[in-house]
């Protein structure tokens, strides 16, 4: 499995916005990580239409999110512990064991007719155990196979593949519905996890120092807070996090129940809805994937998610497919801002040592995701889920702007972290050696701001 090809001609030259295919690492972790995500999103977008017509309940809908999710919320920084403590690629390997497991369980319910609608639950969150111990390790690998140089093309083609995964997992799952049923759907699930293990297996990493645990878990994890809370970028880019979260993206518990009680539409157009923002967040990572080097990586991270609440505004009063359908395309140009700048702005703020915990912080922030999801649900059960959308969408818009108002260092030039903090494993990390210090515009005058 080592001696797996180098998947293109050795002196083929790529284009600037491939650059980081050029690292054999990145050209096996983009694949193993890109089926990995349509199989999160198909077995999201399964178990919500198995919900939906079991009991027709928004907030029964709702919860598949919540469950899904919460485990970001409870162990999303004990995952960036691990992240900076184990090898993160054996660390994958066992999330994506995990995941597979979970997967059969549900696919032997479906043949055997034994299927409840929270069975779903136990699932999602079997899922999204793993991926809270699996997301901070498969970020911080990118770094590790391209090198800080290359890490924010790296990034926004991962978000690329991210993106593309959630535009065809969910229209591939609302395809295999209508024709195969939920089982034929479960059976490419499993046939994905396993093409992405024989990837994640060919990949080598680079030797890095591996932070010794000299420290206790729970003295790991303060250390991780202390030094988001001394990094104020890095701090702002957790806010926003926790604001798209819990204001923003659970509107996508609603996108079944609008398809179907809004625009009447049935599975297959109800899984084209739900990968509708993808397709336009494939656009919008590609265009910042060809920038090269930015350096106003947080006004690309504000102004994508101050899109994304607008377009969602205009979703929620839509009474119509072919309205509806486009903007859910805008909608995706701007989170694609928010979703690739938001690991890249972590990545290139830390230090090598203190990266995964980071990332852990945000894994956790990402975790407010389910409490959304829960908010969302009871404002349907009792309104519409119009109306729920429209009222988070404002909400998120006034905080939205009150971050950039109150932390404008995110709207500052940055530059990158140097290598090693020199003192993280205190657990008061100085400000003056975690912070990443924005760029001198006046050091900068030579290169033309993006």
């Amino acid at each position: 499995m080592a001696n797996l090809p180098h998947l293109r001609p050795r002196n083929t030259k790529l284009p600037p916005t491939l650059d980081a295919f050029r690292h054999r690492g990145f050209r096996l972790l983009w694949p193993a990580n890109f089926f990995s995500y349509i199989s999160r999103w198909m077995q999201m977008t399964l178990m919500v239409w198995l919900v939906l017509e079991l009991t027709g309940s928004p907030f029964l809908v709702a919860l598949v999110g919540f469950f899904g999710m919460i485990p970001l919320l409870l162990f999303g920084a004990i995952g960036g512990v691990l992240a900076d403590r184990a090898d993160r690629r054996k660390l994958i390997m066992l999330t994506q064991l995990l995941n597979l497991a979970a997967s059969a369980a549900m696919l032997f319910l479906l043949v055997t007719g034994s299927e409840e609608y929270w069975h779903s639950y136990i699932v999602v969150l079997a899922s999204g155990l793993g991926w809270a111990f699996d997301m901070p390790a498969r970020r911080s690998i990118v770094l590790d196979v391209t090198g800080r140089a290359g890490v924010t093309n790296a990034m926004a083609l991962d978000s690329v593949g991210m993106h593309a995964s959630r535009m065809i997992g969910p229209a591939l799952a609302g395809i295999l519905i209508q024709v195969v049923g939920l089982i034929g759907g479960y059976v490419v699930i499993i046939a994905l996890y396993l093409v992405a293990l024989v990837f994640l297996t060919a990949l080598k990493l680079p030797p890095r120092e591996i932070v010794q645990a000299t420290h206790s878990v729970a003295r790991n994890l303060l250390e991780g807070f202390l030094y988001v809370r001394s990094n104020r970028i890095i701090l702002a880019t957790v806010v926003v996090t926790v604001l798209m979260n819990l204001l923003l993206f659970p509107y996508m518990q609603m996108v079944p129940v609008i398809a179907r009680e809004t625009l009447n539409v049935g599975a297959g157009l109800m899984g084209l809805l739900m990968g509708a923002d993808g397709l336009g967040a494939i656009i919008g990572s590609i265009a910042i994937a060809s920038f090269g080097q930015l350096r106003y990586h947080g006004r690309v991270y504000l102004g994508g998610s101050l899109i994304g609440l607008v377009l969602v505004l205009a979703f929620a009063a839509s009474q119509w497919f072919a309205v509806s359908l486009p903007v859910l395309i805008l909608l995706g140009l701007g989170t694609a801002g928010f979703g690739t700048m938001q690991s890249t702005i972590i990545v290139i703020s830390a230090s090598d040592d203190m990266r995964g915990r980071a990332l852990g912080v945000i894994s956790l922030a990402i975790g407010a995701g389910p409490i959304g999801a829960l908010l969302i649900g009871a404002v349907a059960e009792t309104t519409s889920p119009a109306t729920g959308i429209t009222i988070f969408a404002i909400l998120g818009i006034i905080s939205l702007s009150l971050v950039a108002l109150l932390m404008p260092e995110l709207r500052a030039p940055m530059r990158q972290q140097p290598p090693e903090s020199g003192n993280s494993t205190q657990a008061q990390v100085s400000p003056d050696e975690s912070r990443a210090v924005p760029a001198d515009s006046r050091a900068e005058r030579g290169s033309k701001p993006v």
